[in-house]
């Protein structure tokens, strides 16, 4: 399976901040969205970053409570690894792992169209692996 059909299920919203955006506000997004990271990105609309919670915790640890008050320029990832829409789920989850990531945006001509989670990754092959079963327990059953 590739990327485009994970994001036509579950849909292109995708949520953005800018380098100036405080972790504080950022925390605050990851919290109402129910989301574990947010694309950073710059004024044409194009990845700069990726801010995770691991990256907030990781600032508290650094800095205190005063890392609330920082950008994420501060915190977030500057090379982000990015796929495109006709990327493949296994090689998604290969370079989720090999990367140690749990979040990867997708790019199509150069712009962000979506973010795909390990979360998304998983439910997409534990659908994946329950179609196959049922196709196999019908074609049992048939005899």
């Amino acid at each position: 399976m590739i990327v485009s059909k994970i994001l036509k299920d579950k849909g292109r919203q995708v949520f953005t901040v800018t380098k100036e955006t405080t972790v504080s506000q950022i925390a605050s997004i990851l919290a109402q969205k129910r989301i574990g990271a947010i694309v950073v990105i710059d004024q044409n609309g194009i990845v700069d970053g990726i801010i995770s919670e691991r990256d907030i915790v990781r600032g508290l640890a650094q800095f205190g409570v005063s890392v609330l008050e920082k950008p994420a320029l501060d915190l977030m990832t500057r090379n982000v690894i990015t796929r495109g829409l006709n990327a493949d789920i296994d090689e998604l989850m290969q370079e989720m792992t090999i990367s140690r990531i749990r979040h990867l945006p997708i790019i199509d001509e150069g712009k962000l169209v979506g973010v795909i989670s390990i979360g998304d990754v998983v439910k997409n092959r534990v659908e994946e692996l329950e179609r196959e079963g049922n196709m196999l327990r019908d074609y049992i059953s048939r005899g």
